[in-house]
């Protein structure tokens, strides 16, 4: 079988504030969007410009982080894969949906008050960055926060949306 590679780097503002939810076997997910915007110039050499919104999927830990931590308008780079899912609706037609199953979120942007860092759920890396110390009420003095507890893969074939 040939080899094949699938992923996804997204950097652009938050579309939406995610959505949290938890699934029958207990685990969270976190759905939202991000806004990517292409600029090009027509053949009148006028600028133009194009938003495009890509849906957002994130799992485990890195859900409950987003939930928190993201929200409307920040600047994040989103790494993860592409994944395309179908249904049935209830017309009778088939429903597709293309969305990035996140494995890594980093914050570009430093809001005012708010904590910031980056977050990254894949296995090759245990997630570990560097703190400032616990995340809880304390402010950290890096750009990251550290993550402990990742959970495993999810077979998305096999979770009811």
């Amino acid at each position: 079988m040939a080899r094949s590679f699938n992923q996804v780097i997204l950097v652009g503002n938050m579309a939406r504030d995610p959505e949290l939810r938890t699934i029958p076997s207990g685990q969270s997910v976190a759905s939202y969007a991000v806004a990517t915007n292409r600029v090009w110039k027509d053949q009148n050499g006028e600028q133009q410009e194009q938003a495009d919104f890509h849906n957002i999927v994130a799992w485990g830990k890195l859900a409950e982080l987003s939930e928190q931590y993201l929200k409307k308008g920040r600047k994040v780079m989103v790494v993860g894969r592409l994944q395309t899912r179908s249904w049935d609706a209830e017309d009778g037609s088939k429903r597709y949906r293309t969305e990035v199953v996140a494995n890594e979120i980093s914050f570009l942007d430093r809001p005012g008050d708010e904590q910031y860092g980056n977050y990254d759920d894949s296995q090759d890396s245990p997630a570990k960055a560097k703190s400032g110390g616990s995340s809880k009420g304390k402010k950290p003095t890096e750009d990251s926060i550290q993550i402990e507890d990742l959970d495993d893969d999810v077979d998305l074939s096999k979770v009811p949306f």
